[in-house]
């Protein structure tokens, strides 16, 4: 039996790479279904050849998995890189705040890269910067086009399998072209063995970017809807409150309406961005309005 990493899978074919011998074409056994396991992207997976000429196997066994992530549904990511342009199109801050969310929630270090720098001012770079400063993730600005940034990206994504999602059109596949030469990531096009067909960026795939990295690539998104969260958590997952939880006057304030809350007292006082501070505010409205249709 070998042992390889799920790259992709889709209508009954799973795609497994095998350390030193590539990527095998494999189907599941029924012993998965009867047991109610779904082989993940991600995964590591235990095959037997049946023809090794045409590539082709069996999936027999799935090892243990570090993490299981339900949004994308996907196995052993060990952190995420969302990436949006700084302009063309202009950044969804609120979508960013809550895809950082989704990954806190399921325990996945994230950073964020903010591309086409060239189209950007220093200004407004700098409100970006300003604005998640305090938030706990890492900062990358880039520009595929003049090279940018790029160096600290590749180590980054160094001997890991990094989650890559962003909205369409901000150069989410012109960085992954930038930072391996094994696949070409083009609309219609796919990776020699990954699948016949169209890629049309429906299901996570995972693209090997060197020893012990993968890029796992997914659907861009325009909408993420923050799910499983109570209203009161929220602040939790804004590092930048951290400093101020426990010094207002009541306890489990939520930093919105509360008199002498000192979350708010340091946004009046320029310590926590306005910008993420609106949408904190936003997405606990939404939880509330959630809790309400449930209730």
């Amino acid at each position: 039996m070998l042992v390889g990493k799920i790259v992709k899978g889709i209508a009954g074919f799973y795609y497994v790479d095998v350390a030193g011998s590539g990527i095998y074409e494999c189907r599941a056994r029924g012993i998965f279904r009867k047991d109610g396991r779904k082989p993940l992207v991600g995964d590591l997976a235990g095959i037997e050849i049946t023809h090794e000429a045409d590539r082709e196997g069996n999936l027999v066994e799935l090892l243990p998995r570090k993490n299981e992530l339900f949004r994308p549904a996907a196995a052993n990511v060990d952190q995420a890189l969302v990436l949006f342009a700084i302009h063309s199109p202009d950044p969804n801050l609120m979508l960013l705040d809550r895809f950082l969310i989704a990954m806190e929630q399921q325990r996945v270090p994230s950073a964020v890269c903010f591309n086409k720098t060239d189209l950007s001012t220093d200004a407004e770079r700098q409100m970006l910067e300003v604005a998640y400063e305090k938030s706990g993730v890492r900062l990358f600005f880039t520009c595929v086009e003049t090279g940018e940034g790029l160096s600290e990206v590749r180590e980054y994504l160094k001997g890991k399998t990094t989650l890559l999602a962003g909205p369409s059109g901000v150069g989410k596949s012109s960085l992954t072209n930038a930072c391996q030469d094994g696949v070409r990531m083009e609309t219609g096009e796919i990776s020699r063995k990954l699948l016949r067909g169209k890629n049309t960026t429906r299901h996570a795939q995972l693209i090997p970017a060197g020893e012990g990295t993968y890029l796992m690539d997914t659907p861009g998104f325009t909408f993420l809807e923050t799910r499983d969260l109570e209203k009161e958590r929220l602040r939790f997952f804004y590092p930048e409150f951290g400093p101020f939880e426990g010094s207002c006057r009541f306890d489990g304030c939520t930093h919105i309406h509360e008199p002498d809350c000192k979350v708010r007292e340091a946004l009046s006082e320029g310590k926590i961005s306005g910008i993420r501070y609106e949408n904190y505010v936003r997405i606990y409205d939404d939880l509330a309005e959630q809790e309400r249709r449930r209730y």
